[in-house]
């Protein structure tokens, strides 16, 4: 007999929990349940991913009243995502029972979420900007009935700036009614908020070793900032990558990095709060379905998220906070699988690794960026064992029919062989090795490196920079004159090129896009093809012309 079979839960509920097979309930639901279903205010101290949706509502499930079609049970969720994942999970628990959920966010309509609430439900997920919307501006949200609140990740709403917003919801309902508060941290304006509005709360706080990831494994990088694109593009096709989360700390690096990748021929999305939510959703989606293999996200846009089977996190840029570490590395390494989490570190920010290992108890291994050559070894075995995996299982009549004719005509055998690979390998678009800068460290035992005298920038380091002048051997740098004003985006450029002049998208290489010009590099034999082939360009309806830089 384990928890929910003591709690004298409704038989519907009961009926929801044994078609999910719960066994045995998590510590965060062990400790809140009960006092939940004595009525008390709860504050619980937990991370996403600890089961503390279930915590609070099975009880909340249990007190609401399905004949009465009024909101009785109110959660307040700081992301759109967080609002959805909250209310599928409402909608499971509830599947026999006639209760209605809705989720109420910004970037859809008011039309349907009006005229359900016109309509009557029994429980409301929201984000504080729409729900104010819908409580002030528009007078469809009632909340005068309500009997449970929630406020979840009470301290990203604290980050996002949300805790005024938070005041005048929470004001909003019943003085009396039943109030949990959870937060992955307990800063001090979450404690006051929750002495403000709850009555005498349980505190509960999960020990650290809930917050440590045991089943994923911890490296970090040194390299300089001018280097991490190469360092990232590097390990992910080193690493044993199936999909990765990457983290970046803004908006525009989110979305700047996400375009890298693609012109690195990744398939990538990114993932932020200036995404319309049927923009965010279909990328989500994709990434669910493998169609899209790398996710760029922000903290606030990964909030929340439940994606199964993540093989790598990438901390692009490391979080100011040891907990959102945590969070991060959370989405690998889940149901029991492993995981790895790898973060692009610079020397000043070594503090921020000791003070990470110190919370999460787990040390993190100081590792190198595979070399060239290493690179080069790896797609060697594995355009050869992907060889050996076809002559097992593929016929080749045509094929075979086409190596006769060639070999009557007097070509040997082996050199066919050798030219079609040649020619297969020429068309794989295998990102470009670019190079990455060390950082010059001193280890000691029991201690973390320092930097020694910074390096000199050389001339090449700064023409490297420069996006007039290509740095590869080999290429040419064209330029353009329009920009990310005019909604400039890589693959816009490679379609261009590659299908006017009739090149191959490997002879276009590196493209910076700037706010009024983009530079691209082209392979130095189809250069001045390129530019008599497209002599006039039109994106977006702006026409351009292409020059040498």
């Amino acid at each position: 007999m384990n928890l929910f079979d003591t709690l004298n839960l409704k038989p519907e509920l009961m009926q929801a929990i044994q078609a999910l097979d719960y066994d045995q309930p998590t510590e965060i639901q062990t400790a809140a349940i009960p006092a939940l279903m004595a009525g008390r205010d709860v504050l619980g101290q937990a991370q996403t991913g600890t089961g503390k949706t279930a915590a609070f509502a099975l009880p909340m499930l249990q007190r609401i009243d399905p004949a009465e079609r009024v909101v009785q049970g109110f959660i307040l969720t700081p992301t759109r995502e967080l609002a959805l994942q909250v209310t599928k999970a409402f909608e499971t628990y509830a599947r026999f029972q006639p209760i209605r959920v809705l989720a109420v966010y910004g970037g859809q309509p008011y039309g349907k979420q009006l005229h359900m609430l016109n309509d009557g439900v029994q429980v409301v997920v929201g984000t504080p900007g729409r729900v104010l919307d819908l409580l002030q501006k528009k007078n469809a949200l009632d909340l005068s009935n309500v009997k449970f609140l929630v406020l979840d990740e009470a301290d990203e709403m604290l980050k996002m700036g949300f805790i005024e917003d938070v005041e005048t919801i929470m004001a909003s309902a019943p003085e009396n009614c039943q109030k949990a508060l959870f937060s992955a941290t307990l800063p001090n304006e979450v404690r006051k908020l929750a002495e403000k509005y709850m009555h005498n709360p349980l505190q509960i706080t999960i020990a650290s070793k809930t917050l440590t990831v045991i089943n994923t494994e911890q490296r970090f990088y040194m390299v300089p900032e001018r280097d991490k694109f190469a360092a990232l593009v590097r390990l992910l096709e080193f690493e044993p990558v199936t999909n990765a989360l990457i983290f970046a700390r803004t908006k525009i690096r989110t979305a700047e990095l996400a375009d890298q990748l693609i012109s690195a021929h990744y398939s990538a999305e990114p993932l932020h709060g200036d995404l319309s939510q049927a923009a965010r959703e279909s990328a989500l989606e994709r990434f669910r379905r493998g169609h899209v293999r790398v996710l760029v996200a922000t903290d606030v846009a990964a909030r929340g998220l439940d994606i199964q089977g993540v093989s790598h996190v990438f901390n692009y840029d490391l979080p100011f906070e040891a907990e959102d570490f945590v969070h991060r590395i959370g989405r690998t390494g889940r149901a029991g699988a492993s995981g790895v989490a790898i973060s692009l570190v610079t020397s000043s920010e070594l503090f921020r690794i000791r003070r990470i290992e110190k919370m999460t108890s787990q040390p993190m291994l100081m590792s190198k960026i595979p070399t060239e050559i290493e690179i080069i070894k790896k797609r060697e075995t594995e355009f050869e064992d992907a060889i050996v995996e076809r002559l097992a299982i593929e016929k080749y009549n045509q094929e075979l029919e086409l190596v006769r004719k060639l070999t009557a005509a007097g070509y040997d055998p082996q050199e066919i062989a050798a030219a079609a690979l040649q020619m297969l390998k020429q068309q794989k678009k295998y990102a470009r090795i670019e190079s990455v800068g060390a950082v010059d460290v001193k280890t000691k035992p029991g201690k973390y490196a320092r930097d020694s005298k910074p390096r000199r920038v050389s001339r090449t380091d700064r023409a490297k920079g420069s996006p007039r002048q290509s740095h590869e051997q080999g290429m040419v740098r064209l330029m353009f004159g329009l920009g990310k004003a005019d909604a400039i985006r890589p693959q816009m450029v490679v379609g261009a090129i590659a299908n006017e002049a009739r090149i191959p998208g490997k002879a276009v290489g590196a493209i910076t896009i700037q706010q009024h010009q983009t530079y691209v590099d082209v392979a130095e034999e189809f250069a001045e093809k390129v530019i008599r082939k497209l002599k006039r360009l039109e994106f977006n309806g702006k026409a351009t012309q292409l020059k040498k830089s």
